[in-house]
């Protein structure tokens, strides 16, 4: 999805029913929009047709590439589309053009594949998901780094899988909203992770074929 002043690219967004029919966007921007009006948040595809996903679904694009309005911070998210967005021009054409005048380009798992494939990570430490890490390394000019849960290299800031763009999210709400904003956010969400069952770090979860 994306956002002018907190962006992500063509994601899910998780929404809630209100009385009234009103939804709300329970994700970390549309937590952190709550009570501002000095945040927009947008999402964009290729063109303004719904988008369905791998589980069904179906997310309603604001705009298409061609009218997408300029963007401050822009959110690519990874996962098994990604493989056919790396090969699509207009999308990769667009996020170059965009990168010019972004304050901070972003990406969750596999995107950063997408920042690869702009051209924008050449020279950068970068991550992704850790079943990612070693096909990543093969073809990028960036360096790769494995065990964090978010890298930040000058503005451009990637996530590893999945969840880890929960803590990138919050980081970037605190530079752009200061950190007391962003621990708002935090408690807000009811953000304290307490997983039930212990994962070695070293572990390698491979991503679906």
């Amino acid at each position: 999805m994306s956002i002018s002043h907190g962006a992500k690219f063509v994601t899910r967004c998780d929404a809630t029913l209100r009385p009234g029919g009103r939804r709300h966007s329970l994700d970390v921007f549309g937590a952190a929009n709550w009570g501002r009006d000095d945040m927009q948040i947008v999402t964009l595809a290729s063109r303004r047709d719904h988008v369905r996903g791998v589980n069904g679904l179906k997310v309603l694009p604001d705009h298409d590439f061609a009218d997408a309005p300029q963007l401050d911070v822009v959110i690519v998210p990874g996962g098994l589309g990604t493989d056919m967005l790396i090969k699509n021009e207009a999308a990769l054409e667009w996020l170059r053009g965009t990168a010019k005048s972004a304050r901070w380009i972003c990406s969750v798992c596999t995107g950063s594949f997408v920042l690869e494939a702009a051209g924008l990570t050449e020279g950068r430490r970068i991550t992704t998901h850790s079943g990612a890490i070693g096909q990543l390394r093969s073809i990028t000019l960036g360096e790769v780094v494995e065990g964090q849960r978010y890298v930040v290299d000058g503005n451009v800031v990637t996530a590893a899988g999945v969840s880890a763009g929960i803590d990138m999210s919050l980081w970037l709400i605190g530079q752009i909203y200061g950190e007391d904003h962003a621990r708002t956010v935090q408690g807000l969400l009811e953000y304290y992770p307490a997983p039930p069952y212990a994962v070695e770090l070293t572990m390698h979860h491979e991503m679906p074929a």
